[in-house]
């Protein structure tokens, strides 16, 4: 039996919710709350197998609710989101702290419950099987302060302002020091007058590292693609991943994450923000450029069309493969032709998207690795291609990115 927690500010939501889950014979509801205050007070008491959880709520928003929650006594939450700007760049944060996963809004509301009400139950079975771990201070990576300014307009950002001291008059210049008896006339530094004042010569700043990946078509591995496929905890584990990727990788990155139409864009500039590398929602015709991944956008299928040397995305809304759209097999599919070049990663999510496209993959000579078990939310289809044997390397999601750097200079 899954108990669930219901927080939720609406008491006929909380009603309407409630009765969705007594209905059915493998869910019973715990208990409701009204606020975030009172959701993680009740899920210190009761423990509940999973929270569904509205972001919008008076006394303690959603979002501090599950940061606690995560930091206090994981559990499996499954958010409530709307399909506003806002609403969005929430949910994006939500799956940042932890959350499994979100049931959208349509239209602001899901008062008409019955279109939905699969998915919600779908959601939280799947939440309720779902590996959580602790949120620990100071884990989430913070935006970068980068020198180079990327597209779009400048991000603002808080600065500390001066206190006002009024006029204050300089301090009278100081004698300079008498020498002390014997001391070495040729030793220390002289006092010149006439130089008082002048710009003192600088040291160079030292020269920064050289990048271990060399970019530009003579970079070993630029004629490389890296293709990443991943669902539930998909948002989490691409943060892992990503933020770790150099900005100067010689090849571009694909990635394939479920997630429906109007998430993927905040998901694409929440990772931007970030990452050293550039990350962008992909568009019908983009060049793949290298050090620039491109996240498929809810609701189409992402390709690979070659235009002589030149990789280019191909976005298409034909029916959904395995009830994905995007699906990762569709990717995978469409990029097994690079044979050699290509290192494929399938990470945390529920089912087998991508067993069947990592076999195409593999047998044209492609690189596979899979994300481990212990790091998985859902270890659904890492699973299914490390069963099937198609699994080059299997690594815990810290060190997928250097194992992806790796790949690519081989």
């Amino acid at each position: 039996m899954i108990r669930v927690l219901i927080a939720d500010d609406s008491a006929f939501m909380r009603q309407v919710l409630t009765d969705l889950f007594n209905r059915q014979p493998d869910f019973e509801t715990a208990g409701v709350a009204r606020d975030g205050q009172e959701a993680v007070n009740k899920v210190l008491e009761l423990s509940p197998d999973v929270v569904t959880m509205d972001v919008n709520m008076p006394v303690m928003d959603g979002l501090k609710a599950l940061e606690i929650i995560m930091r206090d006594q994981p559990t499996p939450v499954v958010m409530l989101s709307s399909l506003t700007q806002a609403g969005t760049e929430q949910t994006i944060r939500s799956l940042e702290l932890g959350a499994v996963d979100f049931i959208s809004k349509a239209g602001g509301s899901i008062s008409k419950i019955d279109g939905i009400a699969s998915e919600i139950l779908e959601k939280c079975r799947i939440a309720a099987q779902a590996r959580v771990t602790r949120l620990m201070p100071d884990s989430l990576p913070k935006e970068r302060p980068s020198p180079v300014a990327k597209e779009g307009p400048p991000a603002m950002r808080r600065v500390a302002v001066p206190q006002r001291r009024g006029y204050q008059p300089p301090p009278p210049p100081q004698p300079p020091k008498p020498k002390a008896p014997g001391s070495n006339p040729y030793g220390g530094q002289r006092y010149n007058p006439l130089l008082e004042g002048k710009p003192r010569h600088q040291p160079p700043d030292p020269p920064t590292k050289p990048s271990p990946v060399k970019m530009g078509p003579g970079g070993k591995g630029a004629d490389k693609l890296v293709v990443i496929g991943t669902s539930t905890g998909g948002p989490q584990a691409l943060q892992n991943v990503i933020t770790r990727l150099p900005g100067q990788l010689p090849c571009g990155v694909l990635v394939v994450q479920h997630m429906p139409a109007g998430f993927t864009k905040a998901l694409a500039g929440r990772l931007d923000a970030i990452s050293e590398i550039s990350v962008k929602e992909a568009e019908d015709g983009d060049v793949i450029e290298p050090g620039r991944v491109y996240i498929a956008p809810g609701n189409y299928h992402m390709r690979l069309k070659l235009d002589g040397k030149v990789k280019k995305i191909v976005l298409g809304q034909d029916p959904p493969v395995g009830n994905h759209r995007p699906a990762v097999n569709v990717t995978y599919d469409s990029v097994a032709g690079l044979g050699q070049k290509l290192v494929a990663v399938i990470m945390t999510g529920m089912g087998c998207d991508g067993c069947e496209g990592m076999g195409k993959i593999k047998s044209a000579g492609g690189y596979s690795i899979a994300q481990d078990e212990n790091t998985c939310v859902v270890y659904g289809m890492p699973k299914a291609v490390v069963d099937a044997g198609l699994a080059d390397e299997i690594r815990p999601v810290q060190e997928i990115a250097q194992a992806i750097v790796e790949a690519v200079k081989r």
